[in-house]
C-alpha cells in the first residue's frame, strides 16, 4: 500500500501540532519515534482518519481519508496503546467476531474466521476470557486479532509494548514480525524496530530524519539527550 501526505497538517486553534508534511510511505514496515509531543501520534491518527488534516491531504493507494473515510477505515486497522480501551465485549471470541460479523460474516464462516486468527496468534485457549484475565501480551494480541480478522491491509500500532515485561514484549514483537500486513509501527521501544525496513523520527511536530533505522535511532538519541 502507498500512504501520501500532500503537505497535511494539523492544528488545534492556534497550536500546530503537525506542520505541513509532504511524505509517501510504502515500505513493508515502517518505525515512527519521537519525544512526547512530537506529533508522532498524531500522524499515525492521520493515516487511518482517526485524525482530520487542518489542511491537505492524506491518501491510501489514491483515497482520501476524509472523502473516502469509510473504505480507508477498512483498509487499515490501529492498534491503541492501551488494548483494553479497544475491546468492547466481555468475552474475547465475540470481541473478536464483532467486527466480520458487523459486515455480514455469519454462521460456520464466521465461526472459522474466528478460530483462524485465535490459532494464529497463539491464543485458542484465550477465547472464552474475559480482558481483565489477560496479561498486556495477551491484550495486544486480541486486539491485534480482532483488527487482523477483518483483513485490513494495512495495521498501525500505538506504542504496544509499552508497559510490558520481557515475555508479553516478546509475544507482542513476534506476532508483529510474522503479519503478512504492512505495518506502521509508533514505539520509544527501539530494538523493536531496529530492522525496520524505513523509521520516521519526529520533533516539533515536524520529521527530524526519515530514513535507515540505525541511523534514525542514532538521530533520536540526539534529539532526546540535547
Amino acid at each position: 500500500m502507498q500512504i501520501t501526505f500532500d503537505r497535511a497538517e494539523v492544528r488545534y486553534g492556534t497550536q500546530t501540532a503537525l506542520h505541513p508534511l509532504n511524505v509517501t510511505l510504502a515500505e513493508r514496515r515502517i518505525g515512527v519515534v519521537g519525544l512526547n509531543g512530537s506529533g508522532k501520534t498524531t500522524f499515525a491518527r492521520l493515516i487511518n482518519g482517526l485524525v482530520k488534516p487542518s489542511a491537505g491531504t492524506v491518501s491510501l493507494d489514491g483515497l482520501d481519508t476524509v472523502k473516502d473515510a469509510k473504505a480507508v477505515l477498512s483498509k487499515a486497522g490501529f492498534i491503541f496503546q492501551n488494548p483494553a480501551n479497544q475491546i468492547i465485549l466481555p468475552i474475547i471470541r465475540d470481541d473478536i467476531a464483532f467486527g466480520p460479523k458487523s459486515r455480514g460474516l455469519k454462521g460456520a464462516a464466521l465461526d472459522q474466521a474466528v478460530d483462524a486468527v485465535l490459532l494464529r496468534f497463539g491464543i485458542t485457549h484465550l477465547a472464552d476470557r474475559r480482558p481483565h484475565e489477560l496479561s498486556g501480551g495477551e491484550l495486544q494480541l486480541a486486539a491485534l486479532s480482532a483488527v487482523v480478522v477483518t483483513e485490513p491491509e494495512l495495521v498501525i500500532f500505538d506504542e504496544p509494548t509499552n508497559q510490558l515485561d520481557l515475555k508479553n514484549r516478546a509475544m507482542v514483537k513476534d506476532a508483529i514480525e510474522g503479519l503478512t500486513q504492512q505495518a506502521i509501527v509508533i514505539s520509544h521501544d527501539l530494538d523493536l524496530i531496529a530492522d525496520f525496513a524505513r523509521v520516521l523520527v519526529f520533533d516539533r511536530g515536524r520529521i527530524a530524519f526519515d530514513g535507515e533505522a540505525g541511523q534514525a535511532i542514532a538521530r533520536y538519541r540526539e534529539i532526546a539527550l540535547s
